[in-house]
């Protein structure tokens, strides 16, 4: 039996009650599901499904990510609203995925752990499973694991092996819809230069490649939560005031926690130690030899900042050395070399609570 699965929270439980029920079946899990976005989140899910799939001794094939695919298949569906005909589509595209998988290695039967999810509607899965069944010829297993405390004990099997719980269903239109009032959507910001960004979910990523090491060491571990003042920057510019009285922009790297509120004119009053600050809104300048003194770094210039940029750890022991606390939200912006006239900046960032996965 070929079972699509989706994520690890609803495969895990599945696998379980479907081996208990079915202890003759070779189950193999299949992980196709081109909706996710990003495609970090991808990798992230797999990741776990993964995990659990081998913890579970069922052998574990990811599918591939065929994003274009999906976004053909559900165009004109994008402000449809959850168990619409856009996640009726997605299901459909996906299940047919398995079913072809299915008939590829052999197999002539599959299911799908989509039907653990209280977000999916288990008919529409079963309408689905129908016509896939009539078009590939292959059984579609439908099973209700929800009813009879199946939903409470599938949470309790997710706390107890520390599975990824993602809050949202996967796709970029269902993240705009349940996200849209929020201040920041994380899940549509790709930075620049490329970061592993607080609560990201590159950051994610990493955190349970880390726990995975932990466990083939046999360390013991807990993941627990913790709160702190989380940034974003979605824009930086600058320009400064040339010779001939033209205003051209200025190359620059805007270090984290740099926040203005409004656009700001200043010039550079006093240079110590080769740190300039400016005559309003609290702004430091550093040259790029000064960055590369105080972090041990080799860059030449601000462009090779943003092709091999720094790590936010290091952004904050740079702002702790120039400001003596890492969480200062003074601009402190890197520059080639300082201009001697009036600079322009304007900084759009958003300072924000969140939370986030640690190991203990």
């Amino acid at each position: 039996m070929v079972a699509h699965l989706c994520c690890s929270v609803d495969a895990g439980y599945f696998i379980k009650r479907l081996q208990e029920d079915f202890p003759n079946e070779k189950i193999i899990g299949y992980f196709y599901d081109p909706n996710i976005h990003p495609y970090s989140e991808f990798k992230l899910r797999s990741l776990d499904t993964k995990r659990i799939c081998e913890k579970l001794g069922v052998e574990y094939i990811e599918g591939e990510y065929d994003y274009e695919s999906w976004l053909k298949a559900v165009r004109g569906k994008e402000f449809e609203p959850e168990k619409g005909s856009r996640c009726f589509i997605c299901f459909d595209h996906s299940l047919e995925a398995t079913a072809k998988f299915a008939k590829k290695i052999g197999d002539n039967k599959i299911t799908t752990s989509l039907l653990m999810s209280p977000m999916k509607s288990q008919e529409q899965l079963a309408s689905i499973g129908r016509v896939v069944k009539r078009k590939y010829g292959v059984d579609f297993l439908v099973v209700d694991y929800r009813k009879k405390g199946g939903t409470q004990k599938q949470q309790e099997f997710a706390k107890e092996n520390q599975l990824y719980r993602q809050d949202y269903c996967g796709c970029i239109y269902g993240i705009w819809q349940q996200k849209k009032n929020q201040e920041v959507i994380d899940e549509l910001i790709s930075p620049y230069p490329f970061q592993i960004l607080p609560a990201s979910i590159e950051e994610r990523l990493v955190f349970y490649e880390n726990r995975i090491k932990l466990e083939e060491k046999g360390i013991d571990y807990k993941i627990v939560k913790e709160s702190f003042l989380n940034y974003r920057l979605l824009r930086s510019n600058m320009k400064w005031k040339m010779e001939n009285g033209k205003w051209e922009n200025l190359i620059h790297y805007t270090l984290f926690y740099s926040y203005l509120e409004r656009k700001q004119r200043v010039r550079i009053e006093y240079v110590k130690d080769e740190v300039a600050y400016a005559n309003r809104a609290n702004v430091i300048f550093i040259p790029v030899n000064k960055l590369n003194e105080i972090l041990d770094k080799n860059y030449k210039n601000i462009k090779e900042i943003y092709y091999n940029p720094l790590t936010i750890e290091e952004e904050l022991k740079l702002r702790e050395f120039l400001t003596k606390t890492p969480f200062n939200l003074s601009p402190v912006i890197i520059l080639d070399e300082f201009v001697p006239t009036s600079i322009d900046i304007e900084i759009n960032a958003k300072i924000y609570p969140d939370t986030r996965e640690i190991l203990i």
